[in-house]
């Protein structure tokens, strides 16, 4: 880890973590060629370069080059890396000393650039920065590091995107209104997770995550029998507060073979759903129309939850940027064209009051506009247990600080000094089930247990009363 949770969290309360209003540093400049090569190679080739040539070669998972960076006083750092991503759109990961990392995207370029890396927290005197092959076949000019500025006070809008919003669903957005940037609140994947965390820390999570996967109308034609609402009421009736998300099985067009079994049908290598095509065709195609039942049968489940007088972090399309998921594999404008259909059939035609609507990608492009969006978020599976600064700032961009911003999937549980050091202000965490909660490599007891006593979290108890 970057620093002990406790080393950290003494630091910043004792002004020992130079604030973003202390820096007076010029930006430095770290040429590639001069830093540590495992598996990689200086090249020089590709013209554009500054200093005496540029790293290539990263094509192997342990592929790396070795920053070794300096600081007179333990403060946040700007990171810009300049790179020529000449193969095609790619990932890189960052790693401070060891510990904490970060996932970085290279969009395709034949020339040199130079892309947000996020931010770094340096200790006073050596650090180790590790830029370590992730998406392979990429080239690394240099890095340069910024000491932060502050960040301004978030502008968030005051009022929900559906003007018919019931009173729970205000109640629970002034809610997160009147803590976002002071309190983070913690969140789990599934109840029983959430349980077996309060019995491992003593504490509950505030936000239980939960999907509508079995509601699925192609899934229960095979037999599946959804839960999910029940444990969502159930959390409810504790105090707690409940975030929904859509797996959603393809219409039709499964392909049920040994590779690609039904339940997995809301891949993209599972069906041959043309979510592009079917939208283009229009009401009177057979597929909108096996859509619609879809969206139908949803609605169904919500207004269940409606009427028991759930408030829901509505969470559907997620990861849509990603195209490994049917809905965001024909690219941004169908998964947009896709979002704004769901949105009117849910708000308008079903009358479903109790949704607050999280979009749940990154990319501008993808991005169906503030009108139907109140809640920002990201999907993150990077381990070290790190604040997530560079996906946290895209989205600050994104919703140009009009929009809270939520970490909705995480596989390594935040530390809250990271969190405040890096002036990340997730509004929730939540992180994923089996294999990534239960897992010592991703969340500790220890870290767990950390987190979950901090001030800086909050946990179900800690929220009773949050309707006012």
């Amino acid at each position: 880890m970057v620093l002990l949770l406790s080393s950290i969290a003494a630091l910043w309360a004792a002004g020992a973590i130079a604030s973003p209003l202390q820096a007076r540093a010029d930006p430095k400049t770290y040429e590639a060629e001069d830093a540590v090569l495992s598996g990689t190679v200086v090249e020089k080739t590709v013209a554009g370069f500054t200093g005496t040539g540029y790293v290539g070669g990263f094509d192997t998972g342990t592929d790396r080059i070795t920053f070794t960076i300096s600081s007179d006083a333990a403060q946040l750092y700007d990171l810009s890396i300049r790179v020529a991503a000449v193969y095609g759109e790619k990932r890189t990961t960052v790693i401070l000393n060891g510990g904490s990392s970060s996932e970085v995207y290279f969009a395709a370029s034949q020339t040199w650039n130079s892309v947000s890396g996020g931010q770094l927290l340096l200790n006073k005197g050596s650090n180790k920065v590790e830029i370590v092959n992730n998406w392979g076949w990429y080239l690394i000019d240099s890095i340069t590091l910024t000491p932060s500025g502050s960040r301004p006070a978030a502008n968030i809008n005051t009022a929900l995107v559906n003007p018919a919003a019931d009173a729970d669903a205000k109640a629970l957005y002034a809610y997160l209104r009147s803590i976002y940037g002071k309190k983070i609140l913690s969140g789990q994947q599934e109840l029983s997770y959430a349980n077996w965390i309060g019995q491992q820390t003593g504490k509950i999570p505030a936000v239980v995550s939960v999907d509508l996967i079995e509601y699925s109308p192609s899934r229960v034609a095979y037999g599946s029998v959804g839960k999910s609402v029940e444990e969502a009421i159930e959390h409810h009736k504790r105090g707690g507060i409940i975030s929904f998300l859509w797996h959603w099985n393809a219409p039709t067009g499964l392909y049920d073979t040994e590779e690609n079994r039904w339940w997995s049908g809301f891949y993209t290598r599972a069906t041959d759903f043309d979510i592009a095509a079917t939208l283009s065709a229009g009401p009177s195609n057979a597929n909108y129309t096996l859509m619609l039942r879809d969206i139908d049968a949803i609605a169904v489940q919500l207004k269940r939850l409606q009427a028991a007088g759930v408030p829901i972090l509505w969470r559907p399309l997620h990861e849509a940027e990603g195209g490994w998921f049917w809905w965001g594999a024909k690219g941004a404008e169908p998964a947009k064209k896709l979002w704004n259909l769901l949105y009117d059939r849910l708000t308008n035609h079903h009358k479903l009051n109790n949704l607050i609507w999280v979009w749940n990608s990154i990319a501008p492009e993808w991005y169906p506009g503030d009108s139907t969006v109140d809640i920002l978020s990201a999907d993150i599976y990077q381990q070290g247990n790190g604040p997530m600064s560079v996906q946290y700032n895209q989205l600050v961009e994104l919703g140009r600080d009009k929009k809270m911003i939520a970490a909705a999937e995480v596989g390594a549980a935040p530390l809250p000094g990271l969190l405040q050091a890096y002036q990340t202000n997730w509004l929730w965490f939540a992180v994923w089930g089996d294999t990534f909660i239960n897992n010592q490599e991703w969340n500790s007891i220890e870290t767990l247990k950390n987190i979950y006593t901090s001030d800086y979290v909050l946990t179900l108890d800690e929220i009773q009363g949050w309707r006012g």
